[in-house]
Order: C-alpha cells, then sequence, then structure tokens
C-alpha cells in the first residue's frame, strides 16, 4: 500500500471478507500489530523492498543462534568458528537443495547469484534505495560512502 489510508481500507476489506472470517486469528493479530506496522510505509518504497528482503538474512541468524544455543559452551574461539561454517554449509546445502528441485518449475527470470555460499533475494534498485537511506539517516550513511 502507499500509504496508511489505503492501508487500512484494504486490510478492512480483507478482514470482512470470506478469507478474514475463515481466520479470525490472523484478523485479531493483525490489529494488533497495526501500530507497529504503520511506521513501515514511511519509508520509500525503494527501502520498503531492503527491509523485507532482510529475511533470509533474519532466518540464517536464527538458524545460527539455534545450534550455539543447542551447543551450550565451547571450549575456545576456534571451536565456535567451526560450529558456524559446518552449520552454515549445512544450511546451504539444504537450500541448494531446494534450488534445485525448484530447477523444474518455471522461473519469471533466472537466479543471478549462482555460486554464492549464502544465497539470498537480489535487490533491484540498491542505488535508489541507499539514496534514500542517505537522505533519511544522513550521519549513519554518509561516513561509509567515501
Amino acid at each position: 500500500a502507499p500509504d496508511a489510508e489505503t492501508a487500512r481500507r484494504e486490510w478492512e476489506a480483507f478482514r470482512d471478507s470470506e478469507l478474514g472470517a475463515k481466520y479470525p486469528s490472523a484478523a485479531m493479530a493483525f490489529d494488533r500489530a497495526w501500530d507497529r506496522f504503520i511506521p513501515f510505509l514511511a519509508f520509500p518504497p525503494e527501502l520498503r523492498k531492503v527491509i523485507y528482503t532482510t529475511n533470509s538474512i533474519e532466518s540464517l541468524n536464527y538458524q545460527l543462534r539455534k545450534v550455539i544455543k543447542n551447543r551450550g559452551h565451547f571450549p575456545n574461539d576456534i571451536a565456535v568458528r567451526k560450529l558456524l561454517w559446518l552449520a552454515i554449509c549445512d544450511i546451504e546445502d539444504k537450500r541448494a537443495a531446494q534450488r534445485l528441485k525448484e530447477r523444474g518449475t518455471r522461473r519469471s527470470q533466472p537466479r543471478k547469484a549462482l555460486g554464492r555460499l549464502v544465497e539470498g533475494q537480489v535487490v533491484t534498485n540498491w542505488k535508489q534505495a541507499l539514496g534514500q537511506l542517505a537522505l533519511a539517516y544522513p550521519d549513519r550513511i554518509e561516513p561509509h560512502l567515501g
């Protein structure tokens, strides 16, 4: 949605629809989260895409935290690095298997990041998004641009 008013109208249409009636707990959860969702709409569309494509990064971080938590303690830093490396390799093997399964299906565009260790979603219009970030947060972004 381009703005909060449009988002609210669309949300109310969904909530009052057959799907909203079928999944009332989802409707209530979104109602409770509305105040936390609205600030997201203040960002330009280029930045929104950058924000919601971080999900694959968050997924990787979650899986790595889970591996570390299950292990408990480590004798030294090298042991931690080895475990994280093995976990990343395992995660990538699972993702590669999923990509291999997807190869037989139709895609609108081929994947552009072949050969990378952890393959994420390609962010288009990154230069525009970076420009928007520099305008919104000049003290945080500009020192790293030069």
